[in-house]
């Protein structure tokens, strides 16, 4: 078994669910930073369009859960949701130079071919082509990879059968994007065999996350960044919730 030790030495990189979200709104250029000080190596956003085509930080196809202005996004102009959120749902592009330097993981939720080529437009508009991956399921990947012949990918993939050989060389992911539950040792060995990495979302308890080390995965999302940080870098954590 693969203790915290060997874990560090090959690098599992510890990525921000959202930015640091038990702390700071999801979302948002402070919870990024947030995420990033206490220990992110790479910080994962959701990137939805406005009505007129503004990529910006939401989850939700609306701002009610957060914000409680129950309109759709896709009815709401950048300015008008400005006006509803105070300005603090940032454009793709203000989280780009806000954290410039930081490794990004771009979530695509209800995503289309066009979302994904003005998203992709600005990342490359920015200068972050190198800092940035993406993330969503085969649909949305197949659409990055159209817009962007050199972009790196993690392929969302929610069963334990292996992508289709056909999918893997059109998509050509670096990752694959695991649900936490769904990760052991012969899968993690097996997409190491194809020359693929393995991602693992949404893991919060230090048990988890021992596991998903133990288990061979390459990268571990979190909504309590500092918890996997601290795993990973410092000595054992007690074992506890």
């Amino acid at each position: 078994m693969t203790g915290d030790g060997e874990a560090a030495a090959r690098t599992v990189i510890a990525v921000g669910h959202r930015g640091d979200p038990y702390r700071i709104r999801e979302n948002t250029v402070p919870s990024i930073r947030s995420a990033l000080t206490r220990g992110a190596h790479a910080v994962e956003i959701d990137v939805r369009l406005t009505r007129d085509g503004v990529p910006v930080l939401l989850h939700d196809s609306s701002p009610k859960r957060l914000w409680g202005h129950d309109r759709s996004l896709a009815e709401l102009t950048h300015r008008e949701l400005d006006e509803l959120t105070g300005g603090e749902v940032p454009s793709l592009r203000e989280a780009l130079t806000a954290v410039d330097g930081a490794r990004l993981m771009i979530d695509l939720p209800g995503a289309t071919e066009k979302s994904v080529r003005t998203v992709v437009g600005t990342v490359r508009e920015c200068g972050a082509a190198e800092r940035v991956y993406y993330c969503a399921g085969a649909g949305a990947m197949l659409a990055v990879r159209a817009a962007d012949a050199s972009a790196e990918i993690a392929m969302t993939w929610t069963t334990l059968a292996p992508p289709r050989p056909a999918l893997l060389a059109a998509v050509r992911p670096r990752w694959l994007n695991y649900r936490f539950g769904l990760i052991s040792r012969e899968l993690t060995d097996r997409n190491h065999r194809d020359g693929l990495l393995v991602s693992a979302w949404t893991a919060d308890t230090r048990r988890s996350m021992r596991r998903l080390i133990a288990r061979g995965a390459d990268s571990i999302t979190t909504n309590r960044v500092d918890v996997l940080a601290a795993l990973l870098t410092g000595p054992p954590a007690p074992h506890s919730l």
